[in-house]
């Protein structure tokens, strides 16, 4: 049985679905414009935005019930591309959520922008708007590779996007750059490291491509660098990222002193976060029902939009009595004690500093002998180590634990 005492801090995930063109390697759920994901080809931007905000805030509104008093401590705007919203539809959207829900005023508000949807005047709205932090979408600034995994803009377009992104007054920075590239060479994979740094970013995402099911390069896939050639190009582009000042805090995230990224932050760490927007997904502990649910939302856009204009009403009856009205509700599990303890794991392994042992009470309301016996084999098998730090007791994963995470993972199954 679960035992919260206080609840995780709460976060708010938005889904934006449309992209300009579905990029070969994304399993994400994203539609390409052109291939008119709406009934009506002659929606314009401004209408579908219209619609899809009136449909967010209706998707929110039925979500509150389940968060009560409880303050958002960060949002964060992903998709698709979340850069082609209108800036009027972001302006209405972020005040109305203001208006039905506290938002602290410290949050980390952050949007992913694509190099090649972006400009200066939208920038300069974004940032009226109240968005912080931008999550630049580079991959890689080499015209080539950029070809090769099908982005629609070039290097010299992402330059100007992070050029004028700083010029604007946007100073907490997100570049996203990827390797083992099709054919990437291990020079080209350190030269986009060293370009990433030389903008001064104040965090990089350094990630490894990989071939997902159900997605173009599924099909066909690409001649991708062999395992040697790509830990080589993370372990050597790690280094130049801890000389250039950026800590290692997550699998693969890399941030300057205090600019760890909130919001993903929170995920690993097992909090909480409301999740609206086509295919959007949310995890919400309940104190007074002792329980912890994940619930989704319907995935195709025109199916999210019609729910909310035909005013049909999906009743969830949560354990309290209370019926729910969520029209765009997709579905909802209640987790058992088992799941919880896998997913705390599978989230907080990504740490590199790993977790204060009082975490896993606070946020699973479990004791920690729920993972007692994958804790202890993790041991035996070198993946973890106890620490202490400032009089606190921490779990991390060993650097062969980060290696191998994988395995490390399934041992809480």
């Amino acid at each position: 049985m679960l035992n919260f005492t206080t609840l995780p801090p709460l976060s708010l995930y938005i889904h934006y679905p449309w992209c300009v063109q579905k990029c070969p390697y994304c399993d994400f759920n994203s539609h390409a414009l052109q291939k008119a994901s709406l009934k009506s080809e002659h929606v314009d931007e401004k209408q579908r935005d219209s619609l899809y905000v009136k449909a967010l805030i209706q998707d929110l509104e039925s979500e509150l019930p389940t968060v009560w008093g409880r303050t958002i401590q960060s949002i964060f705007i992903g998709g698709g591309t979340p850069s082609l919203i209108t800036p009027e539809a972001l302006h209405s959207l972020l005040s109305q959520i203001r208006a039905r829900i506290p938002v602290s005023p410290l949050a980390e508000v952050t949007m992913e922008a694509n190099p090649g949807a972006v400009d200066q005047y939208k920038f300069a709205e974004f940032h009226s708007a109240g968005i912080n932090r931008l999550s630049i979408g580079v991959q890689t600034f080499n015209d080539q590779l950029l070809t090769k995994i099908g982005r629609i803009h070039n290097a010299q377009q992402a330059r100007q996007a992070i050029e004028c992104a700083q010029n604007i007054g946007f100073d907490n920075i997100n570049l996203d750059i990827m390797y083992a590239l099709p054919e990437q060479s291990i020079k080209s994979a350190l030269s986009d490291v060293q370009e990433a740094i030389h903008f001064k970013p104040t965090h990089i995402s350094h990630y490894q491509l990989t071939i997902e099911a159900n997605t173009a390069f599924a099909q066909q896939p690409p001649k991708l660098p062999d395992d040697d050639h790509s830990y080589a190009m993370q372990l050597q582009a790690q280094a130049l990222l801890a000389r250039a000042g950026f800590e290692h805090y997550e699998i693969s995230a890399y941030a300057r002193s205090g600019k760890q990224c909130q919001h993903n932050l929170n995920y690993w760490q097992f909090g909480d976060y409301l999740g609206i927007g086509a295919g959007a997904h949310g995890k919400i502990s309940n104190a007074a029902e002792q329980t912890i649910s994940r619930r989704w939302k319907n995935k195709h856009p025109q199916h999210y939009i019609d729910a909310q204009q035909s005013h049909q009403k999906e009743k969830t009856a949560a354990k309290n009595n209370l019926v729910i009205h969520n029209s765009m509700l997709g579905g909802q599990h209640y987790l058992s004690e088992a799941d919880i303890g896998f997913e705390f794991m599978l989230n907080s392994t990504r740490l590199v500093a790993g977790f204060e042992q009082q975490l896993f009470a606070a946020h699973t309301g479990l004791s920690i002998k729920q993972i007692e016996a994958g804790l202890q084999k993790a041991l035996q098998l070198g993946l973890i180590e106890y620490s202490s730090k400032q009089a606190k007791d921490f779990i991390r994963p060993t650097t062969r634990g980060l290696q191998y995470l994988n395995e490390l993972q399934e041992l809480f199954l």
